[in-house]
């Protein structure tokens, strides 16, 4: 059984991040555009809030982590 990898990564909350970031179409680190033949899946997340409804988002990242750390460090 593989461990997803998300299961070892600390992500960020999902509270601050944009749209297009919870549905994987951007980075979920530098916020880069995603098509959907790029980025690495970090697999599908479960939320409940302490409000409102619980809901499932799909955090991908860039597969160039280099250059996804000068995005980031520009930002």
């Amino acid at each position: 059984m593989t461990v997803p990898a998300s299961a070892s990564i600390h992500l960020p909350a999902p509270e601050a991040m944009a749209d297009a970031q919870l549905r994987g179409a951007a980075c979920v680190w530098c916020a880069a555009p995603l098509g959907t033949d790029l980025g690495i899946d970090l697999g599908e997340q479960r939320v409940a809030p302490a409000t409102g409804a619980a809901f499932s988002w799909f955090p991908r990242e860039c597969v160039d982590a280099l250059a996804c750390s000068a995005r980031r460090a520009a930002r």
